[in-house]
Formats: C-alpha cells, structure tokens, sequence
C-alpha cells in the first residue's frame, strides 16, 4: 500500500491523515482498513451521517433518471479533465462517489467503519477509538462570509437544504462531527475550510491555515 511507501520513505511508525469533504470518510476508511499505520484521522467538513445535497440528487433521479446521466456524465468530463492536468490517470465515476456521501451510503459505510463516530445524534465521539487510531473533526458553519468569493453565492442556496441547521453550504455541522470535536462552528463555509478559493475568506475569523498549523501542533503535543 501507499501507507508503507510513506513510512518507508519518512522512517516514521505512522502517519496522520486528514481529509476534507469526501476525504473524511476516505481517511476513516484507511484508517479502519489499516489501523497499524495510522496515529490519527482528522475529518474536516466530512459527511459523515451524509450530505442532503446528494439525497436531493437520488430523489430527482427517481423521478427524472436522464437527469441523473446527463449530470454525471459532465461532471465525469469536467472531472476527467482536471485529472488529465493533474496527471492523474484516474476513472472518474461521480454516480458512485455522490451516492457514496449521501445519507443512505454513508449508513452502509458506518456499518463497517464505525470508528471514531459518536454514539448519539450530534455529540461526540471518542478521541482514542478502539482500534488505536485518534479522531478529530472541525467544520465551519456560514455560507456567506466573503463578498468578493462567488462561490459564495452557490453555497447560500445549496445551505437551504438544511433549514435551521448550523451548516458550511454543504454538510450540516452535526454531520461533520467525528471523535474530538474541535470546532463545528468557525465563521467559514466549506470552501473556506480549505482556503478556497484564492483565499478568499473571512476577515474576521481565524485563517484557515492557522487552524492547519494549530492541528499540526495538536498532534505533535499528543506525540503523534
């Protein structure tokens, strides 16, 4: 596996993985699949009870399927695109990616990778989980927080999907919790998180490098 490519080539035991978006339930799973290589998981904005924007995505797609091929045939070519800039060379399949987030995939996922979750709706789970790995999790929880960011715009109206609910634009901040909760709430929506786009963020919240750079020296604190 790559895992051991890593550690052969860093001489470390283990490493931290951190994901964002679909990356949390991507890193739980290695972390689950490969748990001697792992000293933790941190899910940023992670779906982890599902995202509603793909649950709206499978309920159109019963009542219109062309519906359903036609947006993921050119999300696959924008997709399949930015792969080949990358020099990535991956297939691109975004039915089973977004059906793989959504409520109904992600309760087939936390049958078998129930690490780091919590027990009851919205609270916490265990920092320490049984298989020996660490979990964090942070999410923002404001759609709008720069004007000159369009993305911004997009995110308003995807936010709408969950009314009355603390949420980054995409994934409600009860669905982002994972092991220790460090924050579900910065002023950041979910491009944010991850300094999208150009680092157009709010001004008035913490960077969201610094909250990178903070985890950074949680972990090493904790000897990770």
């Amino acid at each position: 596996p790559i895992l051991e490519a890593i550690l052969a080539a860093t001489g470390a035991d283990k490493v931290n993985l951190i994901g964002h978006s679909h990356g949390g339930p991507t890193v739980r799973y290695v972390a689950s699949v490969y748990p001697d290589y792992v000293a933790s998981a941190t899910s940023i904005a992670g779906p982890n009870t599902g995202a509603r924007i793909f649950d709206l995505k499978l309920e159109i797609e019963e009542v219109l399927p062309l519906y359903g091929k036609v947006t993921d045939n050119a999300i696959n070519a924008f997709a399949t695109l930015i792969d080949l800039i990358s020099t990535g060379g991956y297939e691109q399949d975004f039915a089973t990616g977004g059906y793989s987030v959504s409520t109904p995939g992600m309760r087939e996922f936390n049958i078998h990778h129930p690490a780091g979750l919590p027990q009851t709706a919205c609270g916490h789970g265990p920092e320490l989980a049984d298989n020996g790995v660490r979990y964090y999790s942070w999410s923002g929880a404001n759609p709008l927080t720069n004007v000159l960011d369009l993305s911004d715009g997009i995110l308003a109206i995807t936010a709408l999907l969950y009314p009355g609910e603390k949420n980054d634009g995409l994934v409600s901040s009860c669905s982002s919790h994972l092991g220790m909760v460090i924050r579900d709430d910065y002023h950041m929506n979910h491009f944010d998180e991850i300094n999208q786009f150009a680092g157009l963020v709010s001004p008035f919240e913490t960077n969201p490098t610094t909250v990178f750079r903070q985890h950074a020296n949680r972990l090493k604190n904790r000897g990770l």
